[in-house]
Parts: structure tokens; C-alpha cells; sequence
């Protein structure tokens, strides 16, 4: 049996609304150096999942801890480590996450960044969240003091202790780099999930990510809908352009993929409260008329069956009635005029 500790999405601040997590492994952020991970490696706070406690579990060194754990200090330093972020981004703020630290939490934490293409020097850090106070087996909300955008964080323990897991809320800097149509929906290259109704399994985040799905924890699955509707997900292309091809992908889908896919797309051009887009939403124009689906499939739409919308920055994905997609690739070129 193991524990596990998540925020509601209602206990989430306002700096996280429309954010991405820049620290997710999924966008090809690692750890590439520490002063010292002896209990535990240092990568383990970057996973995507909770943390998770397991009674009675120990290693060579002591007990097993879901995160990153230093030994005690027994000098006048304190603990670091060093983040290459996958992609460059804007920070807005941090999930200083302890769950199940709760004698060996860092008192306080601090965070630095730098913009350099190659390795920082000790001139290329600079500050983005002074020095924050922790408590035991919680998760700390704190906002950045400097947005960037970030290439590299830095972060210490003072003076040394355990991050079950690290979350840096921010925005990916669009990357419309590539010959003809690109995948505009990317999590590397800028496009975010904004708004969805349900998300109870899986991992939302995923259907945006590299490769095929995994497994079928990979990828967003809703609950079994027991009333009329569908559930839906609206996305946020990293930049305004005419979409040209869409993959939907079923992968380890088996009894539970939509019966159907369709799209509707518009071109907003402004940040919308949430509850506004949502609404509006329920009024775009069709993108993609409602498609079969079939199961652990990957199911390819080319330009003569998608409507010609011209350009569209968001886009409202409907499962009719409920299920799960493993991957959303919507891929189109970008315009350079908005």
C-alpha cells in the first residue's frame, strides 16, 4: 500500500491557471548536477506523478524516499541542484512540494536562473525566488519574483533536506522553427491544455507529449459519463496558423476510446477567463466533423476532410460520449501576419 498526497486543481493559485510544469521530464528537463543526492536522486523530484510514500521500504543508505534527499550537513554549506530545463520558458511561480518529509524537509528553499545556451556561470545566475520557508509533507505555493525566460534554475536547500517534487508553473517561448506544416499543439513548442471538464484518469498532460503513449496512464481519460453530453478539452496552439493534418491516437485504448472524435477551432487572439472561453467555445465552428474511433489506433485526418477555417490559435477537442485519447497532434503552418 502507498500514500499519496495531490492539491485539489480548486487549492491551485492563480499563477498556475494556463501554466505547464517547465521542470516535467516530459519537455526533456533533467537534473545534470548536485552537491549531494545520497538518500535520495536528485531527479526523482521532477516525476510527473505524486509522490508516493512506501512503509517499510529501504535501501542500501535508508529508507527509501519519493524524492530528492541530501545527507545531514555537518558544515556551515547547503545543498543545490541544477536544472536544465527542456525548453525555455517564462516562470511564473513553484510547487515546493515535501509530502512525506516530515523530519527532513529543507527549512527554507531559494531558486536562481539563467538564459545562457551553454553551461551558466557563476555571473549568468540570477535570482528568482528568495529564500521560502517549508514545512513538513505539504506543498508550498510561491510566486517567481522574475519571470525570465529561463533555460537553467538552480536550486538550494538551506541548509540540506528533502523536495518530494518540484513544479516551476510557466509558459514554453513558441518554437515555430520547421519547413512547412509543424506541430502547432506541442507541449515543446508552446500549445497547452487551458480548459477541460473532466481529466479523472490518466495524465492530462500527456496527450500533448512526444512518442505514442506508454501505457494507458499515458494520456487523458475521463470517467465513465452516466448522463447525457460529452466531455471535452480545449487547447491552446503555441501560435495562430491553418491547420492542415490532425492525429488522434488510441494507443492502449481497448474498451474505453471514444466512440467518437470531432473538433471546432477559432482564432480568439486574446487571454480569456476561463469561464468565458468555455462558454464561447460551445460555439466555434466545426474543425473536424464527428469521426469513428477504433481501439489502439492511430487515426490520421488530412487537409480534405478538416473545414477551412483559416487561421485558429485554440482548439475544442469533444469525445462523444466520454473515453480516453492517448495523443492530440494537430499540425498546420504558422502566420507569420498575427
Amino acid at each position: 500500500m502507498t500514500d499519496i498526497i495531490a492539491p485539489a486543481p480548486a487549492a491551485l493559485p492563480d499563477f498556475t491557471r494556463g501554466a505547464v510544469n517547465l521542470a516535467s521530464p516530459r519537455l526533456g528537463t533533467a537534473v545534470v548536477a548536485c552537491s549531494d543526492d545520497s538518500f535520495g536522486a536528485a531527479e526523482r523530484m521532477l516525476a510527473d506523478g505524486p509522490a508516493v510514500f512506501k512503509p517499510g521500504v529501504y535501501d542500501d543508505f535508508g529508507k527509501w524516499m519519493d524524492g530528492w534527499e541530501s545527507r545531514r550537513r555537518r558544515d556551515a554549506g547547503h545543498d543545490w541542484a541544477v536544472l536544465r530545463l527542456g525548453v525555455p520558458g517564462t516562470v511564473s511561480g513553484f510547487d515546493l512540494d515535501t509530502s512525506h518529509f516530515t523530519g527532513n524537509y529543507p527549512p527554507a528553499v531559494s531558486i536562481e536562473g539563467a538564459d545562457c545556451s551553454g553551461e551558466p556561470g557563476e555571473a549568468d545566475w540570477r535570482p528568482v525566488l528568495a529564500p521560502f520557508r517549508l514545512g513538513p509533507s505539504a506543498h508550498h505555493f510561491a510566486e517567481a519574483a522574475a519571470s525570465g525566460p529561463w533555460l537553467w534554475l538552480r536550486v538550494h536547500q538551506h541548509p540540506d533536506g528533502g523536495l518530494a517534487r518540484l513544479r516551476v508553473y510557466g509558459r514554453v517561448v513558441p518554437d515555430l522553427s520547421g519547413e512547412g506544416a509543424i506541430e502547432l499543439s506541442a507541449l515543446k513548442r508552446g500549445g497547452r491544455p487551458i480548459a477541460w471538464n473532466d481529466a479523472h484518469y490518466g495524465d492530462l498532460w500527456a496527450v500533448l507529449s512526444e512518442g505514442r503513449g506508454r501505457d494507458m496512464g499515458d494520456g487523458w481519460e475521463t470517467r465513465r459519463r452516466r448522463e447525457p453530453g460529452h466531455d471535452w478539452l480545449i487547447l491552446a496552439l503555441a501560435a495562430p496558423g491553418t491547420v492542415e493534418r490532425i492525429e488522434l491516437d488510441t494507443a492502449h485504448y481497448k474498451g474505453n476510446f471514444p466512440h467518437e472524435v470531432s473538433l471546432q477551432a477559432a482564432l480568439v487572439g486574446a487571454e480569456l477567463p476561463a469561464e468565458v472561453l468555455v462558454t464561447q467555445a460551445q460555439f466555434w465552428p466545426q474543425l473536424l466533423a464527428p469521426q469513428r474511433m477504433a481501439a489502439d489506433s492511430l487515426h490520421g485526418f488530412d487537409a480534405g476532410r478538416l473545414a477551412a477555417l483559416g487561421p485558429v490559435d485554440q482548439v475544442k477537442v469533444n469525445l462523444h460520449p466520454d473515453g480516453g485519447l492517448s495523443r492530440i497532434r494537430i499540425f498546420g503552418r504558422p502566420d507569420a501576419a498575427i
